[in-house]
Formats: C-alpha cells, structure tokens, sequence
C-alpha cells in the first residue's frame, strides 16, 4: 500500500533538523569564542614582529691588497681566526721606516750625552787656561812696577783673562742648552726616543693588523672583498652574524604598551617553520620612543596636514637559550609575537638587557703590541749606551 505523504510532517522534520543544526553551529561558535578567549585572556600579540641580532660589519685596518680569502659566506668562524690576508708591502716599508728613525733618534741622543761631557772636558781645560793667565796678569802686573815687563805684555794677560772667561760662559751656556734637552732622562725615556717609540708602534700595529681576524665567534654573510683589492682602512670586507645570540624586536601599537613591562613572559612563532614551533622568551625593555621619532624626514604636524596613525613601540624580548640552540633563527624573520599581561613587574621603563656576551667586548686586540715592545728594547740596546 502506497504510503501517503504528508507535506506538513515534512516540513515540521526540515524545521527540527534547520533548528538542531543552527543550535549546534551556534554552541561550536560559541565553544571556539569561549575557548579562544581562555587562551588569549590576558595576553597582547602582533604580528609586527622580527628576529633581531648582532650585525659585526668586519673592516680593513690597514692598506693593502687582498692576497687571500679564508672564509666564505655561511660559514662559521672561531673568534681571532684570520680571515682575509692583505700583502702588507706598504705596511712593511713604513714599519722598516719607523724603525730607522727610533735608531737615528737614539743616536742622537747618545751624542746629546756625549756632547755633554765633551763640553764639562773643555770648560775644565779652558778654566786652568783662565788660571795660569790669572798667574801671568798677576806677574806681569808685579814686574810692570820695577820695569821688568811691559805694559803690552800687562794689556795682552788682561785681554787673553777676558776671553777666556767669554770662553768659558759660552761652554757653560752651551752645556746648560744641551742638558736641558736630555732633562736628566734616560735614553729609553728621552721625549725624542718616546716620541719616535710610538710611530714604529703605530707602523707595527698597521703591519700587524695586515692580517684581518675575527673579533667574534658567528656566521659569515655579506662578503664583499675579492682577491686582488686593492683596500683603504675603513673599507667594509665582511658581516659576522652570532646566531647564539639574537632576540626579538617585536613593534606594538601604542593602544597595547599600557600594560607591558620588562620580565614579562612572551611566546613566539616564527613563520619560517609555519608557526609550528614555540619559542619562549622574556621582555626585557621597551623602547623609550617610537619609530617615526627617528625617521630620517619626521612628520611636523604643527603644519596642519594630521592624520591620526596609531604609532608603534618596539619591545626587545630575549629568548630561551637551550631552544635557540635546539632549533636556530636567523636575524629578519618574521615572527607571531604576544606578550602575557597583568603581572606585577616593574617599572615600564626598566630593563633587563645585560651587556654579556662576545658581541659586547673582545680581548683579541690587546695583545698587538707585545712584539712591538720587544723590538723597541732591542733597537734601543743595538744603537744606545747603557742608560
């Protein structure tokens, strides 16, 4: 028996079914709002955010042409390791130069000193000089009175008395001239000698500085230097970039910064793995002004011409360390950055960054003048007397 169809039956189940289903896409909504605001509760995020680190641009410190290149880009190099090999022929000439002239100069002074006693030698011989003329005056002047000298030979005692005694202040001046200049000092510390010590230490430091190291441990990029360059100092060969230690600069609008403060926990994820991968970090500072204040032409809406932009503050934010080593990130990656809100912390300008690491100090050029005191000592004892 054909079954009777009942129209309005059909449309009443069509009702319930549109109704069930509306209900259950209204509780899945609601379910995901409830669920993402769980998670988002108390945090601000941008996606205004980039991997940051140290750029080490690595210089020519001397003249020179490059005769030799010992790195590449992505390659990593060890701090003090030579890089870039310069052929130090200008660098050599002026060094053999200054070399000369500290051993000219400390003959020099040798012959200061000799000269000194050359000049107390010939005041004391004119001074027995001056005596026995004294003699002669006074005999002459005895025998003058019973007529047994004359009176020439009284005139020419007198004239020879003063001679030697013009004589004798001139030594004296000279020598008082000569001493001043040696001071009393030695010939290793004669101003003359210091001063010739430090062009042959600056012509060794060039020599020395022909050979270009790496003042950090990091990653080579960025190379421009090519075999047969011919260099100034100055001119940029090569960026060292320490992946071991980069941060966050995440850049916030101005309607979020109200609750930010240094010390606050952070979550990020980068793009370059698809937002798969977690890192954690820590605010460490904000920056105490916006970018638009160090624009290169500031706007000046004192002209009339405003437009109301919500500015951006940047937000330095470190990261975990042992991640960092687990999964690296290069400096000018864009990340997905938030920042949990609402703890007690400290003042919003505070900061935490701490100056540690290699890209804020090395000790590879403290050393550099070791060898240049050595050659100094032995130019010195080569052409000086004993001080």
């Amino acid at each position: 028996m054909q079954k009777k169809i009942r129209p309005r039956e059909i449309l009443r189940q069509r009702n319930r079914r549109l109704k069930a289903m509306t209900l259950a896409l209204l509780l899945a909504g609601l379910l995901c709002l409830i669920i993402w605001w769980l998670n988002n509760r108390g945090w601000v995020g941008t996606d205004d955010a980039f991997v940051a680190g140290h750029l080490v641009t690595l210089k020519a410190q001397s003249d020179g042409t490059v005769v030799e290149l010992l790195t590449e880009n992505t390659q990593r190099v060890q701090k003090g390791q030579v890089l870039v090999r310069l052929d130090g022929a200008h660098t050599l000439i002026a060094l053999q130069q200054a070399e000369a002239e500290l051993a000219e100069t400390v003959r020099d002074i040798v012959t200061l000193k000799a000269k000194i006693e050359t000049l107390k030698q010939r005041i004391l011989a004119r001074e027995a000089s001056l005596n026995q003329v004294r003699h002669d005056l006074e005999r002459f002047t005895a025998a003058a009175k019973d007529g047994a000298a004359s009176e020439q030979q009284v005139q020419n005692a007198q004239d020879k008395l003063r001679e030697l005694e013009a004589a004798i202040r001139e030594s004296r001046a000279e020598q008082s001239g000569v001493e001043a200049r040696m001071k009393n000092s030695r010939i290793s510390d004669h101003p003359a000698v210091e001063k010739a010590k430090s062009r042959l230490r600056l012509a060794f430091l060039d020599y020395q500085r022909r050979n270009v190291i790496a003042p950090i441990s990091g990653y080579v990029a960025k190379r421009k230097v090519q075999v047969g360059d011919n260099l100034k100092a100055g001119a940029p060969l090569l960026v060292i970039v320490p992946l071991d230690d980069v941060w966050i600069e995440a850049n916030f609008l101005e309607t979020q910064i109200a609750s930010i403060r240094p010390g606050q926990a952070a979550e990020i994820r980068v793009d370059a793995y698809g937002g798969e991968r977690l890192y954690h970090g820590l605010v460490q500072g904000i920056n105490p002004a916006t970018g638009s204040s160090f624009a290169l032409l500031p706007t000046d809406n004192s002209t009339g011409n405003f437009i109301h932009i919500a500015e951006r503050l940047q937000v330095r934010i470190s990261l975990d360390h042992q991640e960092l080593q687990d999964n690296p990130l290069q400096p000018g990656l864009s990340t997905l950055t938030r920042i949990k809100i609402g703890q007690s912390e400290p003042s919003q300008l505070a900061s935490s960054v701490k100056l540690a690491g290699e890209a804020y100090s090395t000790d590879i050029y403290d050393h550099e003048l070791g060898g240049a005191e050595q050659l100094i000592r032995r130019i010195i004892a080569d052409n000086g007397l004993s001080d």
